[in-house]
Parts: structure tokens; sequence; C-alpha cells
């Protein structure tokens, strides 16, 4: 039986929990972004203000 020397693993090798880790980490972030932000609620906000200007800015155009 032959015994070999393996070499411990380096705090940056990728392996699998940890790219998992990395994984969920990024969701996260991107969760608490979007809580900062305002959610859903704000973006259906913006969409509605973005509707209305472009409506009046069409009803102008047309008017001239």
């Amino acid at each position: 039986m032959v015994m070999t020397d393996q070499k411990p693993l380096s705090p940056f090798t990728l392996t699998r929990p940890r790219i998992m880790l990395l994984v969920l980490g990024a969701l996260a972030l991107t969760f608490i972004i979007g809580g900062i932000m305002g959610g859903v609620a704000n973006y259906d906000a913006l969409k509605q203000s973005r509707d209305d200007a472009l409506s009046s800015t069409a009803a102008t155009s047309s008017a001239q």
C-alpha cells in the first residue's frame, strides 16, 4: 500500500460548495438591491410614468 501526500486545498480553489455559496450570495445581493430600489411596485410606477410621458408627447406633437 502506497501512501501519497495530498496537497492541501488553496483558499481560492473553486469547489462545488464554494461555487454554490457564490451563486447564492449573488442571488441574495440581487434581491437586496432590488428591494432597496423599490421592488416591483416602483417598477410599475416607472412604467406608468413612462407611458404617460409618451402619450402626452404624442398628443402634443399631433396637435401641432
